[in-house]
């Protein structure tokens, strides 16, 4: 048999019905010299439709029905943009099978105009980019916005958003909810007990040994059975030593970036944080059982994401109060200042190159980078979006207005990494090595060592694809 392209592989498979092994609600670049599709062009425009958008085609939207449902497409986003376009016909579908269901109709040249391309079996981004099968968004962002003419589209957002959606430079995918990390607690019982969060490492170690005293609670776990959730605090913690471009380095399989002085030290601020005070058994409980050892009463902080309180809300207690922190500052030299967290939008949405209106695709869009489309959407489903501002005056649970306002504290200091996205077997050594770190298998240097090997491996391995940011 002949040797496929992955963009061959890609048509073939779909036409035989075959769903191909993904890289879930994962935007990655696309190698270079594919088949990249330009913007699609534009027909008349006017103040109420400055995309272009052929209002006599239907608008035909695929919406993935997992975690977030479809509610917040039918009574959301769809509603604002027939208040807006009445005439436009939206014809409205939601599956849990985005690539068994969708995928032969991207290779048989009829796909549909917006689609929520999510879950365990979404298509593969790189390969429909390089198939020249997704829209270029530039003309979306360089639009005026929904809520203001004077504003364009790019503007209202996060440009973490715009950047994470981009394969060599241009933007293919539409990262739309927003995962902000921290240090989660209950305020309740921080207020209880007269416990402040810490702005200092000093401050922060100082309070695990209060806790520790008090005899009340643990005072830190983390889901031991999943590493990423420690290797994630001790990268932002590194980043915030040393600056993004720490992070950048690891992303670019850069000589030496795991054994960078920022790396080490954060590194070495957790083993000794594992050393003294996690909660006992910590290393084979899974997020789900350190979550509800939270809600017991067990365990006074842990590193999560945004999704945290909406993930218990069946089992937190009444007056719980989530509410997160940022990593505190670990000293003085600190490139980046208090209120560094990490962040990174995610929830990818497509608009097909090839569909019969791919503006209205656009345009449906802009009605979602809305600030009313994105706030309803986070007061619906408890979760933040890239839209700046959005929450401003939203009935917020607690957790979510904590997660919110700490981004906004961030501003510009907001950091992420690709890696984990990119290249996998790193991110399985690195999880791996991090929970032996933690439980005091491996010395910090061994650990920077085994990560640097796993890095390096890859660099040298011509078979694996590279990617830079």
């Amino acid at each position: 048999m002949p040797q496929l392209s992955r963009r061959e592989l890609l048509r073939h498979a779909a036409l035989a019905g075959i769903a191909l092994p993904v890289l879930s609600a994962c935007a990655t670049p696309a190698g270079n010299g594919g088949a990249a599709s330009s913007a699609p062009a534009a027909g008349a425009t006017s103040a109420t439709n400055p995309l272009g958008f052929a209002g006599d085609r239907p608008l035909e939207i695929w919406i993935f029905d997992g975690g977030f449902g479809d509610a917040y497409a039918t009574d959301v986003h769809e509603r604002i943009l027939k208040a807006r376009h009445p005439a436009l016909e939206v014809r409205h579908n939601a599956t849990k099978e985005i690539a068994k269901t969708l995928q032969p109709r991207f290779a048989g040249g009829n796909p549909p105009e917006f689609v929520n391309n999510s879950g365990a079996g979404a298509m593969d981004f790189g390969a429909l980019v390089q198939d020249g099968q997704l829209a270029d968004l530039t003309p979306l962002y360089d639009a005026p916005s929904w809520d203001d003419p004077a504003v364009k589209v790019r503007d209202t957002v996060d440009p973490a958003a715009i950047e994470l959606g981009s394969y060599d430079g241009r933007p293919y995918v539409l990262n739309y909810a927003n995962t902000v990390w921290g240090i989660w607690y209950s305020r309740t019982l921080f207020e209880a007990e007269g416990w402040q969060v810490p702005k200092t490492w000093a401050d922060f170690l100082t309070l695990c040994e209060t806790i520790e005293k008090s005899g009340r609670t643990a005072p830190f776990t983390y889901a031991g059975k999943h590493p990423f959730y420690i290797y994630e605090a001790i990268l932002t913690l590194a980043a915030k030593i040393g600056g993004k471009d720490v992070l950048k380095n690891i992303d670019n399989l850069r000589e030496g970036a795991w054994k960078a002085e920022p790396v080490t030290r954060a590194a070495g601020a957790f083993a000794e944080l594992g050393s003294k005070y996690l909660l006992q058994g910590t290393a084979g409980l899974d997020h789900v059982q350190t979550q509800t050892a939270q809600n017991k009463g067990q365990v006074a902080m842990l590193p999560c994401g945004s999704w945290l309180e909406n993930e218990q809300k069946d089992s937190t207690p009444d007056g719980f109060d989530y509410a997160m922190f940022p990593l505190p500052d670990f000293g003085a030299s600190d490139a980046l200042p208090y209120g560094t967290l990490h962040a990174q939008p995610g929830e990818e949405y497509v608009v097909p190159a090839k569909s019969a209106n791919p503006r209205a695709g656009l345009e449906y869009m802009r009605a979602m980078l809305s600030k009313e489309g994105a706030g309803e959407f986070m007061e619906l489903v408890s979760t933040l979006t890239v839209v700046k501002g959005a929450g401003e005056g939203r009935a917020l649970k607690p957790g979510l207005k904590s997660a919110s306002a700490a981004l906004t504290a961030a501003g510009d200091n907001a950091v992420w990494f690709l890696f984990r996205k990119w290249y996998v077997e790193l991110h399985d050594e690195v999880a791996a090595a991090t929970g032996q770190l933690m439980s005091g298998k491996l010395s910090v240097a061994e650990w920077a060592d085994r990560a640097q090997r796993k890095a390096d491996a890859l660099k040298a391995d011509s078979s694996v694809k590279k990617f830079t940011r």
